[in-house]
């Protein structure tokens, strides 16, 4: 027999099943019943009861990819902020191997980077590295920070909810696995961003979530609501990883075309130049016949 509901809300020690149930994460067994061992969310799905918790730190996890601050500089790493209770390194040779360079010059105090948790330690400690599509450091843009337990429903089912926000703002989002997601576009789209993400993680228990931000973007965007209504189809919590994006070679690649618009805005217009050259051309020949025409005359004048 079962006591609670799929997505209700629970307290520590409560009775949550009888014994015919499975004990999932954030569950334990006890004198035959599962009981829930923190507050949060229940998650039933074939029997197996695990329950989320509302507000979690995030724990590094081999494979992870995150979001960190650089914190401190030292002789050969990073110190790195991954919103956790547990630091995070950055070893300089995952940056530039063997090679020695001024590590501030590279990477220094406040920068922001997309890196990948390569190994933790039995205390919790991750190294990070920079290996991979899209790793690197951010420029411009905002921070917004979030229960990692909450990433899932941001990215949405097949990345639903995340691609639905980009599409309507236009702005590039990249979600770490800690909870900390990277927002950059127009400034009124930055805050219109971070606010619908901030009503997802407040209302990530609740149904039919997907078709209440769309209605929240399109009035705040076009000021009407979506022509139709698209129904939401129930998603678990269940904290995978975020697809890749590689930001970092669209920002490249916005720089590069930056590049190339200056260029041509200093290179003169080549059909402007031979036009100007025609006429200086002509010009010249037409004033050459008329001085050889009045030397005619006058030779011709002067002989009569």
């Amino acid at each position: 027999m079962i006591y609670v509901e799929n997505k209700d809300l629970v307290i520590p020690g409560q009775i949550l099943a009888d014994d015919e149930y499975y004990s999932g994460r954030g569950t334990f067994k006890e004198n035959g019943k599962v009981c829930s061992s923190l507050m949060g969310l229940v998650s039933l799905r074939n029997k197996k009861l695990r329950v989320i918790p509302l507000k979690s730190k995030y724990v590094p996890k081999k494979g992870d990819v995150v979001i960190g601050k650089i914190n401190d500089v030292r002789f050969s790493m990073w110190d790195v902020d991954i919103n956790s209770p547990y630091s995070g390194i950055l070893p300089a040779f995952e940056v530039f191997g063997r090679e020695k360079k001024e590590l501030n010059k590279v990477y220094d105090v406040g920068d922001v980077l997309f890196l990948r948790v390569v190994d933790v330690d039995e205390i919790k400690k991750a190294k990070l590295g920079l290996k991979g599509r899209g790793m690197g450091k951010f420029k411009g843009g905002i921070i917004v920070d979030i229960a990692p337990t909450k990433v899932p429903r941001l990215i949405g089912k097949k990345g639903s909810m995340i691609n639905m926000i980009k599409d309507k703002t236009n702005c590039k989002i990249v979600v770490g696995q800690n909870g900390l997601v990277w927002v950059k576009g127009d400034e009124d789209m930055e805050q219109l961003t971070k606010n619908i993400i901030h009503l997802i993680e407040a209302e990530a228990h609740t149904s039919g979530l997907t078709n209440k931000i769309k209605n929240k973007l399109y009035l705040a965007i076009d000021g009407e609501l979506p022509p139709e209504e698209v129904e939401e189809a129930e998603e678990e919590f269940v904290l995978e990883k975020p697809k890749l994006q590689n930001f970092k070679e669209e920002l490249e690649q916005e720089e590069k075309e930056a590049e190339e618009k200056k260029k041509n805005e200093d290179k003169p217009d080549i059909a402007k130049v031979i036009e100007e050259l025609k006429k200086k051309n002509k010009s010249k020949k037409d004033n050459s016949l008329s001085y050889d025409d009045n030397s005619n005359n006058s030779f011709i004048l002067n002989n009569k």
